[in-house]
């Protein structure tokens, strides 16, 4: 089979597809051909060796696929050959075949494609779980989600709408806005405004009559962060997801005692590792949204898998509407 092959850390320019031998698979694993790869921010990071999980070198990089299950070890009871499925692994999505954990697949809806299935794997996870864990999210609340036209962004303003939320989605490109409005956001702030530190704050108190916001949800970090703090209402929880805009910022602890609010990190792969089941549980939740309607990504765009360094430079330049994804030569068999 033919996989992106990570030899040395560096920019995704020097990637190149190499022909590699087929996986071999254990009593508790799945082997996947694949068909629909998502692109995620990380993976930049991965490739680049600036990722706090490093995998053993060489590797592929990738942490959603889609496709149609080959085989199955022995112990594995949530898949069977020829189900169609989505996978979240930690590294090996980038390639033809992926080996992984049969407790990391789920077989997607019959109305799903694998284009979906790949571009809502990570994202759709992580929105979740910042919500509704971390954010301890309660129906009817004021979710401001920052980065609202990128993956995590876009996935947690319509799972935030399909909940029940009023959503405010922060956003400096006006496609951004169409796309977050489109996706159900209730009102846009503009996080690219002069003055943030007080302009953001103003926005959003203007569209929620002075309360401001019960859940920020964070995938920013920099400037964006600090001035979304001073947005939270009385009680209000925000959720750390990154830092895709630069600066990490630092938190004065007096000001959570002053304001009684709750700020909070969110390191999804932790919960697959150490909790699939509820994970699981989610994936269950996502899936009944798609097919009722209430959530969709948007895939902008797709590349051939060798092709990867395309969709990268998009992701890392912060053009993504939603998502990219890369096809492999199964999907046209």
């Amino acid at each position: 089979m033919r996989a992106i092959v990570v030899r040395e850390h560096g920019e995704p320019e020097t990637l190149k597809l190499e022909e590699v031998g087929t996986p071999a698979f254990g009593d508790d694993e799945v082997l996947i051909e694949v068909h629909a790869v998502g692109v995620n921010y990380p993976d930049l990071l991965v490739i680049s060796g600036q990722y706090q999980i490093l995998p053993p070198r060489p590797f592929s990089p990738g942490k959603d696929a889609a496709g149609v299950v080959l085989a199955t070890g022995r112990n594995v009871k949530t898949c069977k050959p020829g189900d169609r499925v989505m996978a979240q692994v930690e590294y090996g999505a980038y390639a033809e075949q992926l080996v992984t954990s049969g407790e990391n697949c789920f077989v997607i809806p019959h109305s799903m494609s694998f284009n979906d299935a790949a571009a809502m794997g990570l994202v759709y996870q992580t929105a979740h779980f910042a919500l509704v864990e971390r954010g301890m999210y309660r129906p009817g609340e004021v979710v401001l989600v920052n980065g609202a036209g990128g993956g995590v962004g876009l996935a947690a303003v319509q799972i935030a709408k399909g909940l029940g939320a009023t959503v405010l989605a922060g956003v400096r490109r006006e496609e951004h806005a169409r796309l977050a409005t489109e996706s159900g956001a209730d009102h846009i702030i503009n996080i690219g405004a002069d003055n943030l530190r007080d302009s953001l704050r103003e926005q959003v108190q203007a569209v929620t009559n002075g309360h401001g916001a019960d859940v920020i949800l964070d995938p920013l970090g920099d400037d964006v962060f600090d001035a979304s703090m001073r947005a939270l209402a009385w009680r209000g929880r925000m959720v750390v997801i990154g830092f895709a805009a630069g600066r990490i910022p630092a938190i004065k602890a007096n000001y959570l005692l002053v304001k009684n609010i709750l700020v909070s990190g969110l390191q999804w792969s932790d919960y697959r590792e150490r909790d699939p089941a509820w994970v699981r549980r989610v994936q269950t939740e996502l899936f009944d949204l798609y097919t009722a309607g209430k959530i969709k990504p948007n895939v902008m765009r797709s590349f051939a898998l060798q092709d990867c360094a395309q969709a990268l430079a998009l992701v890392k330049a912060g053009k993504v509407q939603g998502k990219v994804i890369l096809t492999t030569a199964n999907a046209k068999a």
